[in-house]
């Protein structure tokens, strides 16, 4: 078929290649430039199919409530008026219990270790390089009320069959060395050695170019206007350039993908989430990163990218704001030399954010639309780079009517139909600004 894929950030453009392996006549279409320049580009670098789970969680509301006091808070809400906002954060407490967390957690690990599977024989295959490294996952404790809160974790990950350590703090120096100043700050930490790290970025733009190989178009600088319909089917796809028509339109436009299918009475429940990143160059290795942190006290991420750290995390909720707030900076900062002090140049550190696309339940969109032939892929959260090779692979296998690798009903969209028919309603529209 001819199948036009609307977005090229990470999700969008592994979409493009399994569906453009899979013989389709493929065009990407984005308003940037060049592939990865939004969400994709500079986010925390981590691959992580064990540290999948939903912020829906047993606790969360009471969590919140404290973050909102803290100095460096890990969840910032601005009290501007939205109801999209209001309407998300409530189906999001709605999932905050212990038997929705189980269920939501256990279908992220599912989706998350297919896609670093997945990703594996991409990169076998392809041979592409993006600062990858293959050493795991630690998740830092600094009390011990967080290491027993972790309890929950670990059942899911033996149920899933994902191999993990528990460590104490002198284990967890020895997985990471540069720790060893702040020994007195670690209580524990649960370690998932099967977890990756790379640079997004990198990687997409990489994929983009072996996917031109392949013959897949990108049509980039293009904006997408709307979507054309006729008797449940997407006709065309009205552009900057004209309009394009397909057999087949895949949404991959993260947190715009919202406004695009609005029309058509398809009401995503996704919400664009602002997180932060500083990216600086390593100026004393011993005190680096080996591979990624997560500082579970700040929710945040400290990743070994080839010669930099990377300084990903927190959650603003704030629409479409693409602000950079010099107090977040300060928080990444703290972070980061708080556990790795003087490993990295800071005065050289750039400062970014991108705007994630969250689902209630934290499982991405990926599968059919009411209408026949748009396919959506979106909704990925803070796990488009974890997840997005095999998001990609079983978008592709769906759009080509084959069975996919892995369960997939449960990822899509008729499962918010469903809560729709019990009342909780079908999700809440964006409004994306002009």
């Amino acid at each position: 078929m001819k199948v036009v894929v609307l977005g090229a950030g990470v999700i969008g453009v592994t979409s493009a290649w399994y569906l453009a392996k899979a013989g389709h006549e493929v065009t990407v279409i984005d308003r940037q430039p060049a592939a990865a320049l939004e969400t994709s580009f500079a986010n925390a670098g981590e691959i992580s199919p064990g540290y999948a789970s939903p912020w829906a969680a047993p606790g969360i509301p009471i969590k919140a409530l404290k973050w909102m006091f803290m100095e460096h808070a890990p969840l910032i809400v601005q009290p501007r008026p939205d109801w999209a906002k209001l309407s998300w954060m409530a189906r999001m407490l709605m999932n905050c219990t212990a038997s929705a967390y189980a269920v939501n957690k256990s279908r992220m690990v599912r989706l998350a270790e297919y896609s670093r599977d997945c990703l594996m024989d991409l990169r076998n295959e392809t041979g592409i390089s993006y600062d990858e490294r293959t050493q795991g996952t630690l998740q830092l404790f600094r009390t011990e009320k967080q290491v027993a809160a972790a309890e929950k974790d670990i059942a899911v990950l033996k149920a899933d069959g994902v191999p993990f350590e528990v460590l104490d703090a002198d284990a967890c120096v020895a997985a990471e060395p540069g720790l060893a100043t702040a020994r007195h700050k670690i209580a524990g930490g649960l370690r998932l050695p099967g977890d990756e790290t790379g640079d997004c970025f990198k990687f997409t733009q990489g994929l983009a170019r072996k996917a031109e190989e392949l013959g897949v178009t990108f049509r980039l600088g293009v904006t997408i206007d709307r979507l054309e319909a006729d008797i449940g089917r997407i006709t065309a796809v009205r552009t900057s350039e004209g309009r394009v028509t397909a057999d087949a339109f895949v949404v991959a436009l993260g947190s715009y993908s919202t406004m695009l299918v609005d029309p058509f009475g398809i009401r995503l429940p996704v919400y664009p989430v602002k997180g932060y990143s500083i990216t600086a160059p390593i100026i004393d290795d011993s005190r680096a990163p080996v591979s990624t942190v997560m500082d579970e006290t700040h929710k945040i991420a400290i990743t070994r990218l080839g010669d930099r750290i990377r300084v990903g995390g927190m959650a603003e909720i704030a629409g479409f704001d693409f602000s950079l707030n010099p107090k977040r900076q300060a928080t990444l900062t703290h972070s980061v030399e708080d556990l790795f002090g003087g490993a990295g140049d800071q005065s050289q550190a750039s400062f970014w954010c991108g705007l994630r696309p969250m689902t209630p339940d934290g499982t991405p969109i990926i599968g059919r639309s009411p209408l026949s032939n748009l396919f959506l892929n979106t909704g990925h959260g803070t796990l488009g780079w974890t997840m997005a090779a095999g998001s990609g692979r079983v978008l592709a296998d769906i759009v080509s009517g084959r069975r996919a690798g892995i369960e997939s009903e449960d990822l899509g969209y008729a499962r918010y139909l469903r809560e729709g028919r019990k009342g909780l309603g079908s999700g809440a529209g964006v409004a994306v600004p002009a």
